[in-house]
């Protein structure tokens, strides 16, 4: 097989079972582990695959810089923002991550909603200044521009002064497998800080990270109390959460569960 019949090939595999397995790839092709790896090498400089432990996985398509994201699937945000917002219940303190499904909580939250929101986000503070009853708190740090997000230990140690009822988390990545992820390590270090600070962390997730990779891990499943999505639940990937124990909040459906 040529080297662009093979690609192809990797390409559909990822493409239907959402995974390549090198060495079963090796196996069915009839040549070496090593010249699989260096196809998929080749595919994850391309951004065609996120490259993993014995193979791949679909690569996010939400790892485009913040104004290039603010593009991308703004219907399942918006209605994955719905069902975070109705999670809010008067007089509570959530902690909001950045990211634009984040921002699409904050212009969901109902103008009547008495709260207190804490985030590292300069673009949620400034979306939620004109909300007449949300108290804010803004954590500082050096900005991380890709995100505009504040970043970093000065970030990391703020966080460490507050707590919350509940955390709305954003991810690139949400994989069976992988798990949680995103595409900078400190990002992800201050993402596993802010959930650690409330009592309930829900995942943020529209239909396009479901089922993709990234390359830092943010979360293990057992440090969730949900995740909210818009995704098919008859989707292979959300099927394979379900059967994890994972707690999908289904953008459309009735809410459940809540914070403490």
């Amino acid at each position: 097989m040529l080297a662009a019949e093979r690609r192809d090939h990797l390409l559909g595999l990822l493409a239907r079972e959402g995974k390549i397995v090198a060495k079963d790839v090796a196996a069915e092709l009839g040549i070496s582990e090593d010249s699989v790896r260096r196809d998929l090498r080749e595919l994850a400089s391309e951004g065609l695959c996120q490259r993993v432990y014995g193979g791949a996985l679909p690569v996010s398509p939400a790892v485009a810089d913040y104004s290039a994201r603010q593009t991308l699937a703004p219907d399942g945000k918006r209605r994955v923002a719905s069902v975070a917002a109705g999670l809010v219940r008067p007089g509570a303190t959530l902690i909001l991550d950045g990211g634009t499904t984040a921002l699409a909580v904050a212009r969901a939250l109902p103008q009547d909603l008495a709260c207190t929101v804490i985030t590292h986000s300069p673009t949620i503070a400034s979306a939620l200044v004109g909300h007449p009853r949300a108290e804010l708190f803004l954590l500082g740090g050096r900005i991380f521009k890709h995100s505009a997000v504040a970043c970093g230990a000065a970030a990391v140690e703020a966080t460490q002064n507050v707590s919350a009822d509940v955390c709305f988390l954003g991810v690139t990545g949400v994989h069976p497998e992988a798990g949680l992820t995103t595409g900078d390590a400190e990002e992800a270090a201050m993402k596993r800080a802010l959930a650690s600070r409330a009592a309930d962390t829900y995942i943020l997730a529209s239909s396009e990270k479901i089922g993709t990779a990234s390359r830092y891990r943010v979360l293990t499943w057992d440090k969730i109390s949900g995740l909210i999505t818009d995704a098919d639940p008859g989707t292979p990937a959300v099927e394979q959460l379900t059967a994890l124990g994972v707690e999908l909040l289904v953008a459309g459906a009735t809410p459940r569960g809540g914070e403490g």
